[in-house]
C-alpha cells in the first residue's frame, strides 16, 4: 500500500503532513485508515478542521495531503476561508467521515454540477490485481457536464458525471481512447493511445468549472496492488495537478494519464457544444 508522496506536493501540503499526523499515534496498519484530502475548488485557499482542530493550514486548489494513518472512526471536518478564526462559519461542511480500519479514503472539497462546493469521500480500491493488470479510477468532481470515456472504439465508461466515478481493470499495455458526447460513439476528441500502469490505481480527478474556463487536472496514484506483493516495493501515492486554475504546470503521474484527461476536458466542452447546437 502506498505510504509516502511523489514529486508535485507543495510545501503547504507537507506541512500539513506534520500537522495531521498529530492526531493519531503509531499503529498497526490492519488497525487504522489511510486518509488523502484533495482540494479541488478553483480560486480558494482554504483552512481545514477536523474535529474543530485546525488541521491544514492556507490549502490551495490542486493540492494534496496524506495518506495519513488514523484510527478508525468518525471525523468531523469543516472546511473555512483561509483568514477564518475558527470552524464556525465553514464554506463546506462541516460533513461526518466514517473511517473503517484497513480501508484507504480520499476526501475531495470540489465543485458540484451546478458549481457550489461540496465534499465526497470516496473509498479508493486497493484490492489485489491479477499478473499484468492495471487499474483505472476516473472521478468527475467538476462543474461541468456528463462524458463517455471510449476504449479502443468501444464505450468504456457511459455518462460519468458529477461525483460518480468509474473503476476499470485493464490489462497492462495500451489502448485507443476517445471522449465523446452521451449516448454517441462519434469522437469528440481523439482517439489518442494512452498506456495502463500494471499493479497501479491510477485515480484521475476532473476538478474546477467548465463556465469559468479552469478545468484542471489532478492524480493520485496506489501501487503495490500486483498480486505477489511480497516480490513488490511498498507502493506510493502521489498527486499532480496540470493546468491549474492559477496557470501553474506540475509534473504528470503517468502520460496516459495526462492524455485521457485531456481528451475528457476537451470532451465537456465538445458536449456543451454540441447541446448548444442542438437547441
Amino acid at each position: 500500500m502506498h505510504k509516502s508522496l511523489k514529486i508535485g506536493m507543495t510545501a503547504g501540503a507537507l506541512g500539513a503532513l506534520v500537522a495531521l499526523g498529530g492526531l493519531a499515534p503509531a499503529q498497526a496498519a490492519e488497525d487504522v485508515a489511510k486518509l488523502s484530502v484533495l482540494h479541488g475548488v478553483p480560486g480558494l485557499t482554504v483552512d481545514v478542521y477536523v474535529n474543530d482542530k485546525l488541521t491544514l493550514d492556507d490549502f490551495k486548489p490542486g493540492d494534496l495531503a496524506g495518506p495519513l494513518d488514523l484510527p478508525a472512526g468518525t471525523y468531523k471536518v469543516a472546511i473555512t476561508a483561509s483568514d477564518a478564526a475558527d470552524a464556525s462559519a465553514p464554506a463546506i461542511g462541516p460533513v461526518d467521515l466514517p473511517l473503517e480500519a484497513g480501508k484507504n479514503y480520499t476526501a475531495a472539497a470540489h465543485l458540484d454540477e451546478a458549481g457550489k462546493p461540496t465534499a465526497t469521500l470516496f473509498t479508493n480500491d486497493i484490492s489485489q490485481l491479477a499478473a499484468g493488470d492495471g487499474r483505472l479510477t476516473v472521478r468527475h468532481v467538476a462543474a461541468a457536464p456528463a462524458v463517455d470515456v471510449l476504449a479502443n472504439g468501444a464505450a468504456a465508461i457511459t455518462a460519468l458525471v458529477n461525483p460518480k466515478e468509474s473503476v476499470l481493470t485493464l490489462p497492462a499495455g495500451t489502448i485507443s481512447a476517445a471522449v465523446a458526447a452521451t449516448g454517441t460513439t462519434d469522437p469528440v476528441i481523439g482517439p489518442a493511445d494512452v498506456n495502463v500502469a500494471e499493479g497501479t490505481n491510477t485515480i484521475v480527478y476532473a476538478w474546477g468549472s467548465l463556465t469559468d474556463k479552469n478545468l484542471a487536472l489532478a492524480v493520485q496514484t496506489i501501487d503495490g496492488l500486483h498480486s505477489n506483493p511480497d516480490s513488490i516495493p511498498a507502493g506510493e501515492a502521489g498527486l499532480v495537478a496540470t493546468n491549474q486554475a492559477d496557470g501553474s504546470t506540475g509534473l504528470m503521474v503517468g502520460g496516459f494519464a495526462a492524455v485521457l484527461m485531456g481528451l475528457i476536458a476537451a470532451g465537456v466542452v465538445g458536449v456543451r457544444r454540441l447541446s448548444a447546437v442542438r437547441r
